[in-house]
């Protein structure tokens, strides 16, 4: 009977302790931080990963690295008793280890959809034990998704480069970056594409876009924009001889965050503008 007793009270002490809202807060991943702030909740964060940069209050915490190499050591040490990742952080073995230890792991969905948003947002707020502010966010994401409906839209040919390792690559489908394309009214034209792959200047050239679609920090990479437009292929296409480049926010464009919306309205606003040219 005692060790029955002892028993059910360790179960108890384990439910009130997974009860308590967590105090100290890891983040893997830019969308899942930002999600955090955007629920009211940032003054629990405690670490985040480098791809955390929006706020600016996240890029002021301390860094364990890039959430799809993380380090446990370095988790560790900022004594987290929750750490929010997303599905594509890793590796896996890294928060395997991390639940062995007794930090709570949840990972949230984190694919390039509205839904996997809708559900990334619920299941934050959630652990969080915020559940009421996450079906608000939610809620006030759908209305002005309606309102960016309400926006004009080109359907203009375009090609979406990014440059994370000193070559560029296109932008294809099942990325984030051709769901945020698609829902702004563009043609992607590497959407028979899968992933991000290099690109080559024969294809820029047959493929022939009227606008090119690159984050800052890809256009920093690449040397700026008369660079960018300088590079074969890119030079003979359409895009290039109208100037017609649209540079926005990496973690914007490519997070399918929170600000999805406001990603959408600038997206498509400023692809009028190009093709007004």
């Amino acid at each position: 009977m005692k060790t029955w007793l002892a028993v059910a009270f360790g179960w108890a002490l384990a439910a009130a302790a997974h009860a308590a809202p967590p105090e100290r807060v890891v983040t893997l991943g830019g969308s899942v931080t930002e999600i955090v702030y955007r629920l009211g909740q940032g003054e629990r964060l405690v670490g985040d990963d480098l791809s955390s940069l929006y706020p600016e209050a996240a890029t002021k915490l301390p860094r364990i690295g890039y959430y799809r190499s993380v380090p446990v050591e370095g988790v560790l040490a900022l004594k987290p008793d929750l750490v929010l990742a997303s599905e594509q952080a890793g590796p896996p073995d890294a928060l395997k280890r991390l639940g062995e230890v007794g930090v709570r792991v949840v990972t949230v969905p984190d694919s390039p959809s509205v839904d996997s948003l809708k559900a990334r947002i619920r299941n934050i707020a959630e652990a969080l034990g915020a559940a009421a502010e996450g079906e608000r966010l939610v809620e006030g994401i759908e209305r002005d998704l309606k309102k960016v409906e309400a926006i004009p839209v080109t359907h203009a040919r375009a090609i979406l480069l990014i440059n994370r390792t000193g070559a560029l690559q296109g932008a294809g489908r099942g990325t984030a970056a051709n769901e945020v394309m698609t829902m702004a009214g563009l043609v992607n034209v590497l959407k028979d594409q899968q992933g991000y792959k290099p690109v080559s200047a024969e294809a820029v050239s047959a493929l022939a876009p009227e606008v090119i679609v690159v984050t800052k920090t890809s256009l920093e990479a690449s040397g700026g924009t008369e660079k960018l437009l300088a590079m074969p292929g890119i030079a003979s296409a359409p895009a290039a001889a109208r100037k017609r480049v649209i540079v926005m926010d990496d973690l914007l464009l490519l997070g399918m965050g929170p600000r999805l919306p406001q990603a959408l309205t600038e997206l498509k606003r400023e692809a009028a503008g190009a093709m007004a040219r």
